[in-house]
């Protein structure tokens, strides 16, 4: 069993930065494929970003370039930086962890465990 908690979010200004953490209670936390994903009011939830247990990453086109996965496997970790935040970045962020992902990255049921995710509002 994983247990993920996510933490950073919160209310900010089209321009700013923030940074979520998400951390993984096990011993097993570097065997994991690790995402992150968002989900708007009214809509689906929506790949953001993934790294791999040996650090490689994928991004969403509507974050590459602006928000960066990075994970720490000493303190069973993650995170996500958002800089440059949109108005439409607004969503609930969650992380979740998978084993079996492989090249399916996208897809929410590949990942075994998730948080609760947490608000990320961005004002214009």
């Amino acid at each position: 069993q994983v247990q993920l908690v996510e933490s950073g979010g919160g209310l900010v200004q089209a321009g700013d930065s923030l940074r979520l953490a998400c951390a993984a209670s096990g011993r097993t936390f570097s065997s994991y494929t690790m995402a992150w994903f968002r989900q708007a009011p009214g809509k689906e939830r929506e790949f953001v970003a993934h790294i791999t247990m040996t650090g490689g990453t994928t991004y969403d086109d509507s974050v590459k370039g602006r928000f960066t996965i990075s994970r720490d496997n000493v303190k069973n970790t993650v995170y996500l930086e958002m800089n440059s935040l949109k108005p439409e970045d607004t969503a609930v962020y969650c992380c979740a962890a998978g084993r079996t992902v492989g090249s399916f990255w996208r897809l929410p049921m590949r990942y075994d465990y998730w948080g609760q995710g947490t608000q990320v509002t961005v004002s214009s």
